[in-house]
């Protein structure tokens, strides 16, 4: 049974879907002003998992996960280059796009644009003021009313009285309480038109929580299973999302609530805000793309991962070992989970850990299990059964010649490569295949690298 951690009840929890077989999962996607760094490539690596696991346990999965494309931040964005903001977002969509599939994201079965649901967005709204949610200000927004909403702050936890203490002193915006947020915001002279939309309430565009619950709630429906995002959407993007939701169809929003962990440097979360941020085509100019998705799924998703080279060079040589395993083994998975037999020892350790909230770091344990057992034995079926499982995260799926020789020459491998060749090496002389042994031997001798064996190993030194 799939237990996921609901940051709504602060606990694992049994799933149980809303109709049987069912999914319905939405996650908060990006901003498009720029290009993605790795706090994104976390949340696409991340549910893009989720969204496989979910699958391979034999759900049929909707999955949304929406672009936002209308902001404060694109607009800025925008008339600093000078650009109309549909070359703008777009430019960025496909940059996010070229980033996903790099990292081997599966794209969502819908990805919808905040400006295409504005009428969506505008009929919600038009709920909250007839259910007396909501309300037009003096400055021309429409904004909700926070202290009428019954049960506000239930996800983060957060109290009335608590965010009464922390809110701002002078607040000059036309709110009827500082804890209002807005819903609609009114057209300003110095805005393009091509961001204005009509309203009842005049001209004017989205505010940024009513858009995920607008798209939610239509492609979804207004009661779903899932809803993830970066635990910094918990407040007040989530608690808002929810407010919305369930003030405007007066039933429950989503079921379970996931929040994967930060991306941290030097012990800081990442961010633009921050200027600490690395965006993943810089990082894939240095690393391979299945490195990146491999140093992410090795952490937990609600776990801090912290960045920095040493471990990506760490995670580059663990993924080096266990395509190393499969070199010499004429595996032919087919990645088929629907052939599995959950019942072997590995699967079963496999689907537990999976299982148990999607621990990731007790799976790849299981892995490397396998990875031994098939450098011990040469078994066709444990290398098949390597490669099927590992296939559910999104790894193992390429030749494993092509990805050690990696498109570089073995003189620019780290300590990590070189003994990851060393154990291919080690490898092919257990399965008697000395003349692989010997042309690994050469080539790195060719690269500057001594090998000397003895009875206790094989060590190495720079020549």
């Amino acid at each position: 049974m799939l237990k996921i951690y609901n940051t709504l009840a602060r606990d694992k929890q049994e799933f149980v879907p809303i109709e049987p077989n069912k999914v319905g999962m939405y996650v908060c996607g990006m901003t498009v002003y720029d290009y993605c760094h790795l706090g994104h490539a976390r949340v696409m690596v991340v549910f893009d998992m989720v969204y496989r696991w979910l699958k391979a346990s034999g759900f049929d999965v909707n999955y949304v996960r929406n672009v936002t494309d209308i902001d404060d931040k694109i607009i800025r964005r925008a008339a600093e280059n000078n650009e109309s903001i549909y070359a703008l977002t777009q430019r960025f969509i496909d940059a996010m796009h070229e980033d996903a599939d790099a990292l081997g994201v599966q794209r969502p079965d819908h990805e919808p644009r905040a400006t295409q649901y504005v009428p969506e967005m505008l009929d919600m709204i038009a709920r909250l003021e007839q259910n007396g949610l909501a309300y037009k200000a003096a400055d021309g927004d429409v904004n909700f009313a926070v202290r009428k909403f019954d049960g506000y702050g239930k996800l983060s936890g957060k109290s009335l009285e608590d965010l009464r203490a922390g809110e701002r002193v002078n607040v000059n915006d036309g709110k009827s309480d500082p804890l209002d947020f807005v819903l609609w915001k009114h057209a300003k002279e110095d805005e393009a038109a091509e961001v204005q939309w009509d309203s009842q309430w005049g001209r004017g565009r989205p505010g940024w929580h009513i858009e995920c619950s607008a798209m939610g709630s239509k492609l979804l429906g207004p009661h779903f299973d899932i809803h993830g995002g970066g635990a910094d959407l918990q407040f007040p993007h989530h608690e808002n999302e929810i407010a919305q939701s369930e003030g405007a169809h007066q039933c429950s929003f989503v079921n379970y609530w996931m929040h994967n962990g930060f991306v941290n440097v030097d012990k800081e979360k990442m961010s633009k805000s921050l200027g600490n941020f690395f965006t993943i085509r810089e990082v894939l100019k240095k690393y391979d793309a299945e490195v990146v998705r491999f140093f992410i799924l090795r952490a937990h998703y609600r776990s801090p991962l912290n960045y920095s080279d040493a471990h990506l060079d760490d995670a580059k040589g663990a993924l080096d070992r266990l395509y190393t395993s499969l070199k010499f083994s004429p595996s032919s998975g087919s990645g088929r989970t629907d052939l599995m037999d959950w019942n072997t020892p590995h699967a079963a350790r496999f689907k537990a850990a999976m299982d148990d909230d999607f621990n990731t770091p007790e799976a790849m344990a299981v892995l490397f299990d396998l990875a031994a057992e098939v450098n011990r034995s040469q078994s066709v079926a444990a290398a098949t059964q390597l490669k099927t499982l590992a296939g559910v995260l999104g790894l193992l799926q390429r030749d494993p010649v092509e990805f050690l020789q990696g498109g570089a020459t073995v003189s620019g491998l780290d300590d990590a490569g070189i003994n990851a060749q060393i154990e291919a090496r080690t490898a092919a002389k257990q399965v008697r295949n000395f003349a692989e042994a010997d042309r690994i031997r050469k080539e790195l001798l060719e690269a500057g690298i001594v090998l000397e064996d003895s009875a206790a190993g094989t060590t190495w030194r720079r020549a």
